[in-house]
């Protein structure tokens, strides 16, 4: 259906694509990876034709439609939720338009003398729309929404007033309501809480059509794609399978291009010490020729391209008391809607807790009481002895001084510490080389999040309470986390919707219900084993 043959793209000094080809078949669910700049949402704009290749060719199948979701979803308001998914559903789109116009005409009484030739054409267009199934519209629209989490007030409320999050969630249900031949979803997994993520999952599993999408959500891309995509270093390589088997693939391609290149080291070595040792005798003068025609001629081995990762050494956080935190008979309400009527819970040195619940539980409540952010209208919040909190939520990353460097930042936090642990701590967020001479005002989401982490890090407190701290994060760096919080030796309270991070570092369930808090022992892979579903919302 579409087919990138040859393709070279060049930004700046920059090379994105040299001679690249790979292409899209109907029925293919395909995810593209490769690390942060390697030119996803390029390829993406050259299919859209928004941009164009240096050189080569993309070349599109006559007559197919394309629907493209990405992170700059434009204005919207003045219309509902539902209208605005509805017009954005292709061709019926379009019939509709040209109804409610002729509807408007027929009421219209400076237009009485065409009501006939308007009421033809409204029987005309009418016919047309049924045959569309655009009287089902609507109820596809709503089915769409509602599984992106919306409810029947938020789908007919102003899309104006909605937060950028949710204005993201429209302009999703806006593609898959159209249904093209070939989706192309940059994140559409970015803003979706763990119900809505379960729920696109199915619907693209069911989707009929080409896919090429991104995903920071490695459980997500895993059940939804069948083939990958890698861009890095200019090239698009191919792997057949799931994400599983691609980094599967990929960590025995580079063992066996690692070995090829040793084995040719060795070999050149070996060479090399026999021209140098014979160069200067007369009587070894056509064998050394030889040899050096050979080297020249040979094909070099390049060492595996390996993503650059500094593994920091954090510090063991002091041992708190053994109550972390006692909540007692806690009342919370936010104007009439009840959060909490009599809330207990304890939580205890060394527990991993994260909170389940649907949206509106008092999930993020939760962690906003026990931060000392929020306060309870009734009952006690109480932080135990020898605690030392650190408490992450996305406000956090707004708090950064955007005129201050990355290393300045850290450095102003840490002045004790020294230049180069402050660095190898740097490195092992991401921030390697001339990134730590980034203005914080310039950082991406992501990058903001990783500084931010590495603020509560260096000098560890011994309970962490973390707000989506995933959000943002691509899979290198959430893998990278893990890594990080599996050897963390305090306790842990935290909210996310990436299942991965929850089944690696939970050891119990806090799932808030109207009846009050539910516990699961054994973490996340427990909850779901015990309740036969991945999130708190689905039936």
């Amino acid at each position: 259906m579409i087919r990138l043959d040859n393709i070279s793209k060049q930004n700046g000094q920059r090379l994105i694509f040299i001679e690249a080809s790979a292409a899209l078949q109907k029925g293919e669910k395909i995810g593209l990876v490769g690390p942060n700049g390697a030119g996803k949402t390029t390829l993406f704009r050259m299919i859209t034709r928004e941009d164009e290749p240096d050189e080569g060719q993309v070349l599109t199948e006559r007559g197919v439609t394309i629907g493209f979701f990405s992170q700059d979803v434009g204005e919207m308001e003045g219309r509902s939720a539902v209208a605005e998914v509805m017009n954005g559903a292709g061709a019926v789109s379009e019939v509709a338009a040209e109804l409610a116009e002729l509807e408007t005409a027929m009421a219209d009484p400076d237009q009485f003398d065409k009501l006939d030739e308007i009421l033809e054409r409204f029987g005309t267009v009418q016919a047309r729309f049924e045959e569309m199934g655009g009287y089902a519209l609507d109820s596809k629209a709503r089915e769409v929404l509602h599984g992106l989490g919306f409810s029947q007030e938020m789908m007919d409320g102003d899309v104006g007033r909605l937060s950028g999050g949710w204005k993201m969630r429209v302009a999703l249900g806006r593609i898959l309501l159209m249904r093209p031949d070939v989706m192309l979803l940059d994140e559409p997994s970015n803003h979706l809480d763990l119900e809505s993520m379960i729920w696109l999952e199915q619907f693209l599993r069911g989707y009929d059509g080409a896919l090429l999408m991104t995903s920071h959500d490695r459980a997500f891309m895993n059940r939804v794609i069948n083939k990958v995509i890698e861009i890095d270093g200019g090239n698009l390589t191919v792997f057949s399978g799931d994400y599983e088997f691609y980094e599967q693939q990929r960590a025995l391609n580079e063992k066996h291009q690692q070995a090829q290149f040793e084995r040719q080291q060795a070999m050149l070595a070996k060479e090399i010490a026999f021209i140098d040792r014979f160069k200067a005798r007369a009587s070894h003068a056509a064998q050394v020729q030889s040899r050096i025609k050979k080297l020249d001629k040979i094909d070099k081995v390049e060492p595996p391209k390996r993503r650059q990762t500094t593994v920091f050494e954090f510090a063991t956080p002091p041992r708190s008391g053994d109550d972390v935190v006692n909540i007692k008979g806690v009342h919370k309400r936010y104007g009439n809607r009840v959060i909490y009527e009599g809330l207990d819970l304890m939580i205890r040195r060394k527990e991993r807790c994260c909170v389940m619940g649907v949206n509106g539980a008092g999930k993020s409540t939760l962690l906003k009481l026990v931060a000392g952010s929020s306060e309870p209208d009734a009952g006690t919040v109480a932080i135990g002895g020898s605690v030392k909190m650190g408490y992450f939520a996305q406000h956090a990353m707004d708090l950064l001084d955007g005129e201050k460097t990355v290393f300045e930042t850290l450095d102003a936090a840490f002045p004790q510490a020294n230049q180069g642990a402050l660095r190898s701590l740097a490195g092992g967020f991401g921030f390697s080389g001339d990134e730590v001479e980034k203005r914080c005002r310039v950082l991406s989401g992501g990058e903001k999040a990783r500084l931010v982490m590495a603020l509560m890090l260096y000098d560890p407190p011994n309970f962490l309470v973390l707000d989506e701290p995933t959000n943002h994060l691509d899979i290198a760096t959430k893998e990278m986390l893990i890594e990080v919080l599996k050897d963390y030796e305090g306790t842990m309270l935290f909210v996310s919707h990436d299942r991965h991070f929850l089944a690696a570092l939970s050891n119990r369930v806090l799932e808030l219900t109207p009846e009050g808090v539910h516990y699961y022992g054994g973490g996340y892979t427990e909850y779901v084993a015990r309740t036969g579903q991945e999130a708190p919302g689905l039936h």
